[in-house]
């Protein structure tokens, strides 16, 4: 199955921008949908924003509607997170993660696959 590694976190300023990528390892993202998720210290894993295998749908959070983008290169087998006007209570751990099914989900129990996380902080 997939493996996903994620890279592009990092530190910024409010107002600023960061993109998050995932590549996915020894395999592809064909049939996979894939979500980003978030954890900040002491809450629980969010949903942030997600892309349906077939690329026809992308979804996202209320909280970052308008400023993240998820995007994805084929060819380099990574999914992308564009994050822009960052906020503090952006702040979290981000993950990527994905799963082989028909369905996007906003839960993240239902994905199986899970990158290690990249650290993203948004100073005021």
């Amino acid at each position: 199955q997939v493996q996903l590694v994620e890279s592009g976190g990092g530190l910024v300023q409010t107002g600023g921008s960061l993109k998050l990528a995932c590549a996915a390892a020894e395999h592809t993202f064909t049939n996979y949908n894939v979500a980003w998720f978030r954890q900040a210290p002491g809450k629980e894993r969010e949903f942030v924003a997600a892309r349906h295998w077939s690329g026809g749908s992308t979804y996202y959070a209320d909280s970052v509607k308008g400023r993240f983008t998820i995007s994805r290169d084929e060819q380099k087998n990574t999914v992308y997170l564009q994050m822009n006007n960052l906020k503090p209570e952006d702040t979290a751990v981000y993950y990527c993660a994905a799963k082989r099914d028909l369905y996007v989900d906003t839960e993240a129990s239902l994905y199986a696959i899970w990158g290690q996380g990249t650290q993203v902080t948004v100073s005021s």
